[in-house]
């Protein structure tokens, strides 16, 4: 069987955890649609996520959904990518188990991760656990290949598609016009200006200085 190889090796204990804005850790592995390497995916948003095992009813459902979701992704330019240490066989025999059983292809690769090496130098599996089994981590990584959101769900509770979506859109949307993004956003919702930092940047504005709105103030896309 061949071992995934990280191209920057990782620690056998993570001392210095991941965080939003780190190099992502690179790697290059086998995985269900030929072999990957997180290079390959420079130039383009990606959504690194890792599941506890092939085979398991809440994985599935999650599965089922980012294939669903799949066409809305890549409409944003953001690409998927699966994890799990189980093999590169467990994986195509449930891809093929998926289809059969709820006639859904999934169009993203898996990635074998046999030797535990990527999930350790993402820190996917807890030092502490007791089995090899991953945690629910996402990953986005924005082109230039750096880490820019992190979300982590327990074994017991599936991911919302959705939330992950609107995560992608809304990171893409503040680099672009250079704003935030203020809670639930969504497409075409209005986004909020940066908020002025010196008393010219205040009067430059044009808030008004008998109201809270230098602070908050709104505009539509």
């Amino acid at each position: 069987m061949t071992e995934p190889i990280l191209e920057r090796p990782a620690p056998a204990v993570v001392t210095r955890p991941l965080l939003i804005g780190s190099p992502a850790p690179r790697f290059s592995t086998r995985t269900t649609m030929g072999k990957r390497s997180l290079d390959d995916y420079r130039g383009r948003w990606l959504v690194f996520f890792s599941h506890p095992a092939d085979f398991t009813p809440v994985c599935t459902s999650e599965f089922v959904a980012f294939s669903k979701a799949y066409d809305r992704f890549q409409a944003l330019g953001c690409d998927l990518l699966a994890l799990s240490v189980d093999s590169l066989y467990s994986h195509i025999a449930w891809v093929r188990s998926i289809h059969e059983r709820f006639d859904v292809t999934v169009p993203f690769p898996i990635t074998e991760d046999p030797s535990m090496a990527i999930a350790a130098a993402y820190g996917m599996i807890h030092p502490d656990a007791a089995d090899s089994s991953t945690v629910r981590a996402t990953f986005v990584i924005d082109p230039d290949g750096l880490i820019r959101a992190m979300v982590w769900y327990p074994m017991s509770t599936g991911r919302s598609v959705e939330e992950i979506l609107r995560l992608v859109e809304a990171l893409q949307t503040t680099d672009r016009e250079a704003v935030s993004t203020p809670e639930g956003w969504r497409h075409g919702d209005a986004v909020i200006e940066p908020a002025p930092i010196t008393v010219d940047a205040l009067n430059e504005s044009g808030a008004s200085g008998d109201t809270l709105d230098w602070y908050y103030r709104l505009r539509k896309l």
